[in-house]
């Protein structure tokens, strides 16, 4: 039975209801209830909740006028700036679906997505407009645009209706994200999500964190109450503040935004990680909380104006994406000990989230874990070969069941129904439950890499080498690193009558992916070696890596 003995916010109900509104209402209901206070913050430019509000419902009204709306895909590929919420949310506000695209991805692997999402409009930067030439699009829409075979952004529905677009909603079918993940193949899959994924997703986050429960303004559009028991969350909603990094066309990201959006917490844009400037802008916002990969705290810890600055507003602090190691929680708590940390666990397929440490005052925190199941969630531990949950404290795969839980794959229904089964979903992951319903994360789905708390999926990396008239074969691992988590390292088999060098094999292969999952070592050997069933022995090669050169390789530019 899946375990019920976890710990659940002071004064709440243990499960919640949630309005049945598309994702749009989530703006809707900020707006109207924190209304001029600042939402976004970017450079010299702020978006408050009422000028979001506006501008998503213009852009909205702007996609409808070109013939775009429910059922159709809009993908979104932008870094994080003012534009992105606006066009995110005027993208769900038209009824058509949102698809996020790293602005980092290679041309051809952005082209592959959008013919898989069948994009008829994409969001862009001038900068980056480039990678979208020759490919057949109803719109082009571009932040700053560099020329004039695309529509300005800034002029985009500048003249429509500021008011909320007239759409029918099925909420529990209509696709609201189509976000994209490697899987452990590699291959890039589409993850259908509805807007009852994402609302539920989002409310289960923010009522988790605040001690609130949902309910329904006087417009009909999502608000929160707290009710949860005095003193056990230090901030009040609409007065909260951060610093994002996170990218929002990654899962984690994207549901930050909705979290803050709802809670009303103004937040600050970085378009880099410089620690000195974050220290500088939390001091001086006077944040209240911190959220990040690792790595971001790591580097945090490393900088001096970090343990001199006044941070004193800080009263929250939450990691996710990858494990933040026992010394780096206990420096936090002692830079902070007023402070709340939490670490949660989630994947696309699960829309954000689905487990999070207690994140009021009295709840006990277990270092090493990433939390329990969020509300109406549950999770249980499986054998990997299929079988009865297994009991506490024994390793096994990670199932999760709830309401933010995706639909399926896009268009690849075998592959739905290996990891879809009764409701529950098959992660991949090894983890293991403790006796109070606390998970952790023992190790990744196959040979699944994470650096900078971003996936890097050895197999797509392997068969870029092998597709190389030099290589005859390959294996990629990862190298364990302090900064990053860990670095793709490949050992090569050389193709007979060849001699191509090390670096060569690395121009070629980081030429055509985004940075972070750029080769860092090549290591040539004989053989790869493999088992009896023909499957490659990657801890034998993870064994066999050579000690780390004396100097680290200067390290790419951060996604």
């Amino acid at each position: 039975m899946p375990t019920t003995s976890a710990p659940r916010p002071p004064g709440l109900p243990p499960s919640l209801t949630y309005p049945e509104v598309g994702v749009g209402s989530l703006l809707a209901g900020a707006a109207t209830r924190y209304g001029d206070r600042v939402a976004f913050h970017h450079r010299d430019r702020a978006l408050s909740f009422t000028e979001l509000w506006h501008s998503a419902c213009r852009f909205g009204h702007a996609l409808h006028a070109h013939g775009i709306g429910r059922g159709d895909t809009v993908a979104l590929h932008l870094p994080n700036c003012l534009a992105f919420p606006v066009a995110y949310y005027g993208t769900l506000l038209a009824g058509a679906t949102f698809s996020p695209a790293n602005p980092l991805l290679p041309r051809e692997a952005l082209h592959a997505q959008l013919d898989d999402c069948a994009a008829k409009a994409v969001v862009t930067h001038g900068r980056l407009a480039e990678a979208l030439s020759g490919y057949p699009l109803e719109a082009v829409i571009a932040v700053e645009p560099a020329d004039t075979t695309t529509t300005d952004f800034a002029a985009f529905g500048a003249h429509a209706p500021a008011t909320r677009p007239d759409v029918a909603l099925d909420v529990e079918t209509d696709l609201a994200h189509l976000g994209y993940t490697g899987g452990t193949t590699g291959r890039s899959k589409g993850v259908r999500l509805t807007h009852r994924n994402v609302v539920a997703n989002a409310l289960q986050y923010v009522c988790w964190g605040s001690g609130a429960v949902p309910a329904l303004d006087e417009h009909g559009d999502v608000t929160v109450e707290r009710i949860g028991a005095a003193g056990e969350w230090d901030t009040e909603l609409g007065t909260g503040a951060t610093i994002n990094l996170t990218p929002w066309f990654h899962a984690m990201g994207l549901g930050g935004l909705n979290i803050g959006v709802v809670s009303g917490t103004s937040v600050t844009i970085h378009d880099r990680f410089d620690p000195r400037a974050y220290v500088a802008d939390a001091e001086r916002l006077r944040v209240t909380s911190m959220s990040g990969a690792p790595a971001l705290f790591g580097a945090l810890l490393a900088c001096e104006e970090f343990h001199t600055a006044d941070l004193s507003s800080v009263r929250g602090i939450s990691s996710g994406a990858a494990p933040m190691p026992h010394e780096m929680i206990r420096a936090l708590l002692d830079r902070f000990p007023e402070a709340v940390l939490t670490e949660g666990y989630g994947l696309t397929e699960v829309t954000m989230g689905a487990t999070l440490g207690p994140s009021w005052r009295s709840g006990t925190r277990k270092v090493g874990t990433v939390g329990v199941p969020i509300f109406d969630t549950e999770v249980r531990i499986v054998p990997v070969e299929g079988g009865e949950e297994l009991p506490p404290n024994t390793p096994g795969e990670v199932c999760v069941r709830g309401p933010q839980v995706m639909r399926g794959y896009h268009n690849r229904p075998e592959e739905t129904a290996a990891v879809l089964v009764d409701g529950w979903l098959r992660t991949g992951d090894i983890g293991v439950l403790d006796e109070d319903g606390y998970l952790s994360v023992v190790d990744r789905a196959k040979d699944l890499l994470l650096y900078k708390g971003y996936n890097v999926y050895p197999r797509e990396l392997e068969e870029l080498l092998t597709d190389l008239p030099e290589v005859a074969s390959a294996a990629v691992v990862g190298r364990p690193s302090a900064e990053a988590g860990e670095l793709p390292v490949a050992f090569v088999v050389r193709a007979p009558g060849y001699d191509v060098s090390a670096d060569s094999l690395m121009e070629a292969v980081n030429a055509r992916v985004v940075p972070y999952k750029r080769l860092r070592e090549v290591h040539f050997v004989d053989a790869i070696p493999v088992s009896a069933a023909g499957k490659i022995l990657k801890r034998e090669l993870r064994d066999r890596l050579p000690a780390p050169p004396p100097t680290s390789p200067s390290p790419s530019p951060s996604p």
